[in-house]
């Protein structure tokens, strides 16, 4: 009777461990979703960018190429053409500077993706383990109800006795 009593306490100390592990894992779940939706946000806020800075970086192409145009139509104007010159200059410093910031956020890009991915592939290996907890568990509550029908029938038998 007093293994049966054992048993049953190691047991319930099972059930017990488990539905903590089994809420643990929950938990994880939960925060690392949340970092992934955080990392979501993130790459959807650089692609917004990254297209951003795309435009401009057409626009600027476009408002080199028309300068360049203007500036060799312009050639017997000799003042008019140093200052279209100085301007494309600056065009090009900025077209160059949005080229650099455009190559910066592909790259932050490309590593949020890489933490996207270790992130989901964590996601999964943590909700297959949360699967095998809640099998065992369900195994321990089975293997629980049968010990309890079984010290319920033992009772029963005693009692007839």
């Amino acid at each position: 009777m007093d293994r049966i009593k054992e048993r049953m306490n190691q047991l319930r100390l099972e059930a017990d461990e488990s539905a903590a592990k089994v809420e643990e894992l929950l938990a994880r779940i939960k925060v690392l979703e949340q970092e992934n939706l955080a990392k979501e946000q993130e790459i959807t806020s650089l692609t917004h960018k990254n297209g951003l800075l795309e435009t401009e970086n057409e626009k600027m192409d476009t408002s080199i190429k028309e300068l360049k145009k203007s500036a060799d139509e312009s050639l017997q104007h000799g003042t008019h053409n140093e200052t279209l010159q100085r301007r494309l200059q600056l065009l090009e410093e900025e077209a160059e500077q949005a080229d650099k910031t455009l190559r910066e956020t592909n790259e932050k890009l490309r590593q949020t993706d890489v933490k996207a991915g270790h992130f989901e592939r964590k996601v999964q290996a943590l909700e297959n383990e949360r699967d095998q907890w809640e099998t065992k568990y369900e195994e321990m509550a089975k293997k629980h109800s049968t010990l309890q029908k079984e010290l319920d029938d033992l009772q029963q038998e005693i009692g007839n006795i």
